[in-house]
């Protein structure tokens, strides 16, 4: 397994001999024979450990059990435990989400601050397959059939040309101890439903059906990849940008096939959804000008053209001054934020949600400015040493139009302390002499 783990890296060229790689382990099968397989070819790593605090002693005897093992390969362990509930109630969203958004979020940190080049996480083959009977259930594009991406970003899966079968097979061979989540085994999660109950199924009817699936997973995402180049070429030909707007050609629109599927491709990106875009390809043949509204753009049937035009932003407060304060003050505009000076730290722990902030109140000058970003805005994001444009941070993070026109900055004169709900600036992060906190969040955190 050793040579196939070798040849899958070199192949996909995931990352270099010197690169130093911070592994996400949980204390199961899957990470440990991960871990174990960086060890043995001598590749540079560290291991980060999530204590999501769900399972109670269960939980804690994982992140012993994975101390122990960074111990044992003498290599780097960072472990965080994490009030998950409190972050899926807050964001209204599932448990399983609050934990991943958490558990990236924080990798991301801890990869920026020590140094690392990339994040390994242990999905295989057997997660692939299950990955994309969760999307087909769901409801999905082509874009949710091609599984999980062998790389995304900094996140990279070196795991994925082993099949679970392998994977135990390795930690018998090797003599590896791992522990295993007594949640895996309950069938109210999707996933372990189809893991349970689903594959095996299927697998009565086609024993390899899990290896063809694989292969027309692989089949697929190249598909997706001929299909965007394609698609990115009618695109150009088809629409043209002047100025802030963007014009489309309705005779070349009405003429493709299928116009539907293409008409959503085309539209989709501005905010349109698909009963919208299926409105819009219903008026492509009269005559009357027709007017469509996105979050983000109105869109006009004219003559032969479709005129997109992004919408003139609201009227709103776009900056406030904060003053000091004692101890606490709340602000409800432009948006709900809550600040606290804290001035024992004995009992303090720093949030590690994104809607909150805790700054060095030391390091920053009253009064404080609320405002909406600018171009040319930059700042240091936390784990980081060097300066990043705030336009490029939006294009890590992957914001959407929607996002930027919504994000707000919390300055002190003119050097940003919070990107809100996002980023803290490096600069004004707490450190081991800090003697003041200043805490902010907003009002239902």
């Amino acid at each position: 397994m050793l040579n196939k783990f070798s040849s899958f890296i070199s192949k996909n060229q995931l990352f270099e001999k010197q690169s130093r790689i911070l592994l996400a382990v949980s204390g199961g099968i899957d990470s440990v024979v991960m871990a174990e397989l960086f060890h043995q070819a001598q590749f540079s790593f560290g291991i980060a450990h999530c204590n999501f605090g769900l399972r109670g002693n269960e939980s804690d005897n994982e992140e012993q059990f994975v101390r122990m093992l960074a111990e044992k390969y003498k290599v780097p362990c960072y472990c965080q435990a994490f009030p998950t509930i409190k972050h899926a109630r807050s964001n209204g969203i599932s448990v399983q989400m609050a934990a991943r958004e958490l558990r990236y979020h924080w990798f991301e940190t801890i990869r920026e601050q020590e140094n690392f080049d990339l994040i390994a996480t242990a999905h295989h083959l057997d997660d692939q397959v299950e990955t994309f009977f969760i999307n087909l259930i769901r409801g999905t594009g082509i874009a949710g059939l091609h599984g999980i991406p062998i790389r995304h970003g900094n996140v990279i899966r070196p795991l994925l040309f082993a099949n679970r079968k392998e994977i135990h097979e390795f930690t018998l061979e090797n003599n590896l101890e791992y522990r295993t989540d007594s949640s895996n085994a309950s069938t109210k999660y999707l996933r372990n439903k189809i893991r349970h109950e689903l594959i095996p199924l299927i697998s009565e009817m086609n024993p390899e059906f899990t290896t063809q699936l694989t292969s027309t997973i692989s089949r697929i995402s190249d598909i997706e990849q001929i299909a965007d180049q394609a698609i990115s070429v009618w695109r150009e030909n088809v629409m043209k940008k002047t100025g802030q707007n963007y014009l489309v050609d309705i005779p070349s629109l009405r003429n493709v096939i299928p116009l539907e599927t293409l008409a959503w491709e085309l539209l989709a990106p501005f905010g349109f959804n698909q009963t919208q875009v299926g409105n819009i390809i219903q008026c492509l043949d009269g005559e009357n000008s027709r007017t469509f509204i996105s979050s983000t753009f109105r869109l006009v049937r004219n003559r032969h053209q479709l005129i997109l035009q992004p919408l003139v932003e609201k009227q709103v407060q776009k900056e406030c001054t904060i003053s000091d304060f004692a101890r606490q003050k709340s602000l409800k505009h432009p948006i709900p934020l809550v600040f606290r000076k804290i001035n024992d730290l004995s009992q303090y722990e720093i949030p590690t949600s994104e809607t909150q902030a805790s700054i060095d109140c030391d390091k920053i000058t009253f009064p404080l400015i609320l405002r909406k970003w600018m171009p040319g805005d930059a700042f240091y994001p936390f784990g980081m040493n060097r300066k990043k444009k705030l336009s490029d941070f939006f294009i890590d993070q992957k914001f959407s139009l929607n996002d930027k026109e919504n994000c707000w900055l919390l300055c002190s004169g003119k050097k940003i302390i919070w990107v809100v709900g996002h980023r803290i600036d490096h600069r004004f992060r707490i450190t081991p002499t800090t003697r003041k906190v200043l805490a902010i969040g907003t009002l239902d955190t």
